[in-house]
């Protein structure tokens, strides 16, 4: 049972049956960030899967995945996430386009998701619920000014695991597990990159 569901079961018996247990109720949602923020670690590598067969129909627009990315010019890159925590909004052919919220700080990954919630397909919070957003859209409203350090395009033919797709109920759970694997910067250097980004420094 891998760790999202894990804490998921415990909400489920701590805050008892009559909780409203959505992402969408904010003292839910307040409970399972603060569960995830005491995780200290996290074997990422077994979440996802070590089998480098790849479907790109796997990925698709509005949906949250984890998988594992080995970069191909990553000797000229700054730093990078090893494995990425996204969003997609569109594929490219030979490449796709994703947020990956790992490049934000926890306050600010918290502060983006609670905007993004508005955008959602449906409120049943399961497999089928999505974000309705674009790039597009994202980069015309101030509000969402925090996804612009993740947008990151990634390809096809460097990802090295199967995708693991996140249901909605988990995301403020996936959100605030220590996943990120940043290679060559230590996290807070790419939190700072990405806070100046954001403030437009």
């Amino acid at each position: 049972m891998p760790i999202f569901t894990k804490i998921l079961e415990q909400g489920k018996s701590s805050l008892g049956p009559g909780s409203a247990l959505k992402p969408g109720a904010p003292n839910v949602r307040d409970w399972f960030r603060d569960k995830a923020r005491e995780v200290r670690s996290v074997r990422v590598e077994t979440l996802v899967s070590r089998n480098p067969q790849y479907n790109k129909n796997f990925v698709r627009p509005g949906f949250m995945y984890l998988f594992q990315y080995d970069p191909k010019h990553k000797e000229d890159l700054p730093y990078y996430d090893r494995f990425p925590l996204i969003f997609p909004f569109e594929d490219q052919g030979d490449s796709f386009l994703a947020m990956n919220l790992h490049y934000l700080p926890h306050v600010y990954r918290a502060r983006l998701l609670d905007y993004l919630y508005d955008l959602l397909n449906n409120e049943k919070y399961n497999e089928t619920s999505k974000i309705r957003a674009s790039y597009k859209l994202l980069n015309a409203a101030s509000r969402y000014k925090y996804f612009k350090p993740c947008v990151k395009r990634y390809l096809h033919s460097h990802v090295r695991s199967r995708f693991l797709q996140i249901p909605a109920n988990e995301w403020d759970i996936a959100m605030f597990l220590p996943l990120e694997r940043f290679a060559k910067k230590s996290k807070n250097y790419v939190y700072k990159e990405s806070k100046d980004i954001i403030n437009g420094v």
